[in-house]
């Protein structure tokens, strides 16, 4: 479910990119019989080369051809040329170097074994005949206008639906096999990235009659933007780390003199780098009084640690609301905007709601049941109503003792937690319920650390909002 989790952040067009490239590695899949092999990847790469060197340039021109008859104006003017589609009836090197490189980076992502004798690839590509299909004119629509068009947004309607559609195969994965994704690596010469961006680079030349470009080349080109990122990474990287280094050393115990805030400007190729020291701290407001903490900073914070014996989260909220005066609403992952929380005040509340019947069999229900459950109050009222023969009674109550149910295990859950470890309180609320990567890397952060940083929303009797520092609770 993480791929319709990353939607949600896409813009539309995007969005139905993504959604058409992920349908379209599904339909492989079964149009292979839910297993691709390394045959299966030479007909994609030879699909993939067909439309995009052949029919696409021939839907092109023809689109164009039927532009001219109906304008009276010649299209292939200026710059404008004309392209030419490859023709696999009479290949060229180029197309097989394409398909080699292709049907490899296919195999990588699918897991196949990749093929890299040359014998051996020319051997596949002729036992499985590939024939290229008759063009005709596809009567779909061609941009004919200049300009890039990759913020056109899609079709909403076509998009929900391949959402429900993927949505599918998303709740049973068990027929899929899985794909890798590749990182681009320019400095491998054994991953087929570079080959394939020299073989398509040089199709689309040939398509319109520009020069090819060598391997070397497309590689600088490729490449170029990496260096500067990386340079720039490894110096700001390099100089955080060095003000981390003086908090491992207690510098800051010694004033804000001594770190370091720096700017450094590369585009303008200077070499100038300045350093000053940053700005104080802003004071932030607790809202309590004397002898009470009236301001803190973000660097200040509440330790806590408790290794030997762990808090449960009802000793945690009885030590906060002892040393500060304040009634606790709320603790939670400090930073976590979210409505979730180790301790919720109107959780606790809950403790006090009942469902009771009397002597004549009338219900009386806490207020607080009817905004939790507020389909139990016609079955309340008609509780009320209905004399103790009537034989709709017996509705009605297995609807409150449904209710009753409910509110009981949500009372037992709560006491649960409230009484457990803080730790597992944490980790009851906030470890991802699905399996896979957000799992493992939370499971893997919390294993090796053994600290937790908590944010309280609290306040005093008279109903004043309290700004507490994060708690930091060691365990």
């Amino acid at each position: 479910m993480a791929f319709f989790e990353q939607l949600d952040t896409m813009d539309s067009g995007e969005q139905s990119r993504a959604l058409r490239m992920i349908k379209a590695f599904i339909d492989l899949q079964e149009e292979a019989g839910g297993s691709i092999d390394f045959n299966a990847c030479v007909r994609i790469a030879f699909n993939r080369m067909m439309k995009d060197f052949h029919t696409s340039i021939l839907d092109l021109s023809h689109s164009a051809d039927e532009m001219e008859k109906s304008s009276g104006k010649k299209f292939w003017t200026g710059t404008k040329r004309r392209p030419r589609p490859v023709d696999w009836n009479d290949p060229m090197p180029l197309l097989m170097e394409y398909l080699y490189s292709t049907a490899n980076l296919y195999a990588s992502v699918w897991r196949a074994e990749v093929v890299r004798d040359r014998s051996e690839f020319q051997a596949v590509v002729d036992e499985l005949k590939l024939e290229q299909s008759i063009w005709e004119p596809s009567g779909d629509k061609v941009d004919l206008s200049e300009g890039d068009n990759e913020e056109e947004s899609g079709d909403s309607g076509e998009d929900e639906k391949l959402k429900g559609e993927l949505y599918k195969f998303a709740a049973d994965t068990s027929k899929l096999q899985p794909a890798q994704p590749q990182e681009f690596e320019k400095d491998d010469d054994l991953n087929f990235h570079i080959d394939f961006l020299t073989a398509a680079t040089n199709m689309r030349s040939w398509n319109y009659d520009i020069k090819a470009s060598p391997r070397h080349a497309v590689k600088v080109t490729a490449g170029r933007i990496i260096p500067a990122l990386a340079t720039t990474t490894a110096m700001v990287c390099g100089l955080v780390d060095i003000e981390f280094a003086k908090l491992v050393l207690g510098l800051q115990s010694q004033g804000s003199d001594k770190f370091l805030n720096s700017n450094i400007n590369l585009a303008a190729g200077s070499g100038n780098f300045t350093t000053f020291a940053p700005d104080p701290p802003v004071p932030i407001s607790t809202g309590l009084d004397a002898p009470q903490p009236l301001s803190f900073t973000s660097w200040d914070r509440i330790d806590l640690s408790y290794k030997l014996n762990e808090l449960s989260v009802e000793q945690l909220v009885a030590y906060l609301e002892k040393s500060f005066g304040v009634t606790v609403n709320r603790i939670f992952l400090h930073g976590d905007t979210e409505d979730r929380a180790l301790y919720n005040a109107l959780d606790k509340k809950k403790l006090d709601w009942t469902i009771s019947y009397d002597d004549e069999g009338k219900v009386t229900v806490s207020d607080g049941v009817y905004t939790q459950w507020p389909q139990i109050r016609m079955a309340v009222q008609m509780l009320g109503r209905l004399p103790p023969t009537s034989g709709q009674r017996a509705i009605f109550k297995t609807q409150v003792e449904k209710v009753k149910v409910s509110l009981e295990q949500t009372k037992e859950s709560f006491m649960k937690k409230f009484q457990g470890n803080v730790s597992d309180a944490y980790l009851q609320v906030y470890r991802p319920s699905e399996e896979g990567e957000k799992q493992d890397y939370f499971d893997a952060v919390f294993k090796g650390r053994d600290y937790l940083t908590l944010g309280v929303d609290c306040h005093t009797e008279e109903k004043e909002d309290i700004t507490l520092p994060c708690v930091k609770y060691t365990f």
